[in-house]
């Protein structure tokens, strides 16, 4: 486990860095924004392949159960994620969900994080989980009280509100049919677990 805490504390850690807007703008000025974004880049991947490794690792190893999370929590887990998938991709159409949740990203990572937690009731997906929603959780207050922050884009209709979920749930449908099975090892529909 101890490479799965590295990498959340390499990739939070990048990630919080963002909410010290004084250290940002020094370190962009020192070496440039090209620079600093290629940076952030590869710190930020650096950190997620430790966390999948280090998640991966865990598993092997066996499971460390912690609560027995009741069935009706994945059911609920599964609605849940359909939603986040909805948010992410309404920051992508700038309509009335993305204006109503103002960071929809930070807004899917919370829902998707919560609803892992939910379902999984190990010491390896809380702590995964529960950091990745506690980040989220303060980012979005950090966000609340920027005030180097551009102006809201007004909605466009409910086109790009349609958009957004037809391409969410398009990609959710895919995650959970083939891709979670595939990348995670664990299928998330009950009529795919045998």
């Amino acid at each position: 486990m101890t490479l799965l805490v590295l990498g959340l504390v390499v990739f939070l850690g990048i990630h919080a860095f963002t909410m010290a807007r004084g250290a940002r703008a020094r370190l962009i000025a020192a070496i440039g924004e090209g620079p600093y974004k290629g940076l952030y880049s590869v710190v930020s991947l650096i950190g997620l392949a430790l966390i999948i490794v280090g998640f991966g690792q865990y598993r092997q190893a066996g499971y460390i159960p912690v609560w027995e999370p009741p069935v009706w929590t994945r059911h609920l887990a599964l609605l849940l994620v359909w939603i986040a998938f909805i948010c992410l991709a309404s920051a992508y159409f700038p309509g009335r969900i993305k204006a109503r949740l103002k960071h929809p990203m930070l807004a899917s990572v919370k829902i998707w994080a919560f609803a892992h937690l939910l379902a999984n009731g190990d010491l390896g997906s809380i702590l995964l989980f529960g950091s990745l929603l506690a980040w989220a959780v303060i980012a979005r207050i950090s966000a609340k009280n920027r005030t180097d922050v551009a102006a809201p884009v007004e909605p466009r209709g409910f086109g790009n509100d349609a958009l957004a979920v037809a391409v969410g749930t398009v990609a959710y449908v895919v995650f959970a049919v083939w891709l979670h099975p595939w990348l995670i090892g664990v299928p998330v529909l009950p009529s795919l677990q045998g």
